[in-house]
């Protein structure tokens, strides 16, 4: 008979939660690729935010599958309010914030359950990515080569933490948040922050560094990322309102590094050169719409002074 030293530590069970307010047939792709996973060990909760047709949950209902819950929210919560509501509801080890116009590889559960179980300590994991856009296809469009430069390389799975990790992050923010597997524990010990919509997978991910927690960070792909247009950051970046809220957290939490000790990684989020390059980036879309308001929020934000020292 083992003994419990050399007894197997028990594989870890995934929530995969599902804030819908969309596109039914991006939807239906995204359950279809999860019900397409290798490794059962699962559950996938979709959340409507009310969304004004019902069609798209009538047909998640009738695939009749009971690893598959729908919720609806008894009001609209909006962006933040909805991963609030998905934080609330995960109850299994680990748990993954789907975007319901992405897509998983069909070993994302097996390939997230192995790391989880080949690096006990973790905080959360980032998986490899690729890149498709609004059709499915396969892509690398300016901001995915950017994260690329960003993101740290080396023979993969690698252990991140401290000021190293901290410092990449507000370098450029390499990571896709819907594709991110999270120790359920730890998410719920932080939440979201709710007066932020562009930002808050930052913010929570900063918390957690800043506690000590080890990202890993994998190579092999198991999750597919769409990019395009409709998303909340691609509209207020267009407007140039999500530069106000990624300065305003910059330079706060400069303030807070600077407490704790880390004056490189305060230096990096005060000067967020990768965000202000992006506020250029969007600078010929802002001028062909004659848009006064975004030309002026995104001039402010590429050469304020304000985020300028280290």
């Amino acid at each position: 008979m083992s003994s419990p030293a050399s007894a197997p530590l028990p594989v870890p069970s995934i929530d995969i939660m599902m804030p819908f307010y969309g596109s039914f047939e991006l939807l239906r792709a995204a359950v279809l690729s999860v019900q397409a996973q290798t490794d059962p060990a699962w559950r996938l909760v979709i959340i409507d935010d009310r969304y004004p047709d019902p069609e798209p949950m009538r047909w998640a209902r009738a695939l009749a599958d009971p690893r598959i819950t729908v919720l609806e929210n008894p009001v609209n919560l909006g962006v933040s309010g909805n991963f609030a509501r998905s934080v609330e509801l995960a109850t299994a080890d680990f748990t993954t914030i789907m975007g319901c116009d992405d897509v998983l590889l069909p070993g994302y559960v097996a390939r997230m359950r192995e790391l989880a179980q080949r690096f006990p300590d973790a905080a959360y994991v980032q998986p490899g990515v690729e890149v498709i856009d609004a059709d499915g296809t396969v892509c690398l469009p300016l901001a995915d080569r950017v994260k690329g430069y960003y993101r740290p390389s080396g023979p993969g799975p690698l252990a991140l933490r401290g000021e190293t990790l901290a410092t990449s992050l507000l370098r450029g923010n390499w990571t896709y948040f819907p594709s991110i597997l999270w120790r359920t524990s730890v998410l719920k010990s932080h939440g979201f922050r709710a007066d932020l919509d562009v930002v808050l997978d930052l913010a929570l991910q900063m918390e957690i560094v800043a506690e000590g927690g080890t990202l890993i960070l994998d190579t092999v792909p198991s999750f597919r990322y769409r990019r395009h247009q409709a998303s909340v950051s691609s509209w207020k970046a267009s407007d140039g309102s999500r530069f106000l809220e990624e300065q305003s957290y910059f330079l706060e939490t400069a303030a807070a590094l600077r407490a704790l000790g880390w004056r490189r990684a305060a230096g990096a989020a005060t000067r967020h050169v990768s965000s202000r390059l992006n506020a250029i980036t969007r600078l010929p879309s802002a001028l062909a719409a004659r848009d006064g308001r975004g030309i002026r929020s995104l001039l402010g934000h590429a050469f304020s002074l304000r985020g300028s020292a280290a």
